[in-house]
């Protein structure tokens, strides 16, 4: 079975905006500074599009880890899925979904991912890795909505 969680960011940044804003290769990268992540094959910088793959190689955990991702499908702005191809869980596959209101924008991303520890796993997949997949994905959304104007 796989774990399954959600995470809402509001904000004012206009949808299209934040659409491309979580497919940079360069943005990803930036927010995930405090893990070394970097874009070592596929799609290296820019915009990630549909088809595409990025390879990310980070530390987790004190471990050195690299995990290909694909661009499974995608409605600009509405949403996109990208869905490992390669790495460290049996499973892992992430909506990003963009809606806009009069108040503003809403990102919902829904991630769904199974490890590789057996019976035994499903507790270190539900107290350890989806508590700190969340922190990672808050991390980011928090660097993806900040006013950039303001350096």
């Amino acid at each position: 079975m796989a774990v399954y969680f959600e995470c809402t960011t509001r904000t004012s940044t206009p949808k299209s905006e934040l659409f491309d804003r979580a497919r940079s290769i360069d943005a990803h990268k930036d927010s995930m500074a405090q893990s070394r992540e970097e874009a070592v094959a596929g799609v290296t910088s820019g915009l990630i599009s549909l088809g595409e793959e990025v390879t990310w190689r980070a530390w987790h955990f004190g471990v050195p880890l690299q995990m290909t991702s694909r661009i499974t499908e995608m409605e600009s702005p509405d949403y996109f899925v990208d869905e490992q191809v390669k790495g460290p869980f049996r499973r892992f596959r992430h909506v990003h979904e963009f809606s806009q209101d009069p108040a503003g924008t809403t990102m919902v991303d829904r991630i769904e991912f199974a490890a590789p520890f057996g019976p035994i796993g499903r507790l270190v997949e539900k107290l350890v890795l989806a508590r700190y997949l969340r922190k990672l994905i808050e991390t980011r959304n928090q660097y993806l909505t900040r006013d950039l104007t303001r350096g």
